[in-house]
């Protein structure tokens, strides 16, 4: 690890102690601690949210509308997911959703799609819609009317915003784990190529 890198909280500063926080910053640790209710637990994105208390239960339930109340089936989800993880080259939230996207039933070749920066040719319109999309976000910075026009198509215009919220919430999170340079739990290997 780099030399900056807490061996505990495997980013730039030391966790914070559980005593330590406010009423609120102790629900949200107790939140991340819990096996089951966050992919990563502390030693990932709520680890680092727990240095600004007052924004962790709005970004928890920021999160929890986007993932799982906001009408995307698991399988979009989770290709929107890794589709901001690989623009924005967030090897934490990569290796934190490859394995879920496969359990959501994500197949291996759009993963490959994705991961590789392939052609979405051939693909269900729908996924390669939403990977073409987080492609223009946040590699072109600016959306075509044409797939703009083929997404409000599919998903009509609330799920279309809801969707790119999705994004930019994954993408505000890739954004603090590169500031903190979170580091891969112990004994995970790198799944995404960054030069």
């Amino acid at each position: 690890m780099p030399s900056d890198i807490d061996p505990q909280s495997r980013f730039r500063l030391p966790l914070p102690k559980r005593e330590d926080l406010d009423e609120v910053g102790r629900k949200a640790y107790d939140r991340a601690a819990t096996p089951g209710t966050s992919l990563a637990g502390l030693q990932g994105p709520a680890g680092v949210r727990l240095y600004s208390t007052k924004i962790t239960e709005h970004m928890y339930a920021i999160n929890q509308y986007l993932r799982f109340q906001s009408g995307f089936t698991p399988r979009i989800r989770e290709i929107a997911i890794l589709a901001t993880a690989r623009e924005m080259d967030s090897q934490f939230e990569w290796c934190a959703h490859e394995p879920e996207a496969l359990k959501e039933g994500v197949a291996p070749a759009v993963i490959d799609v994705i991961k590789h920066r392939k052609s979405t040719a051939g693909l269900d319109e729908p996924e390669a819609t939403v990977i073409e999309l987080g492609r223009q976000l946040f590699r072109d910075h600016k959306v075509t009317p044409q797939l703009f026009a083929k997404a409000k198509a599919l998903f009509g215009p609330h799920k279309l915003v809801d969707l790119v919220l999705l994004m930019g919430n994954y993408a505000g999170t890739a954004a603090l784990l590169t500031a903190f340079d979170m580091q891969l739990p112990a004994g995970h290997t790198p799944l995404l190529p960054i030069p």
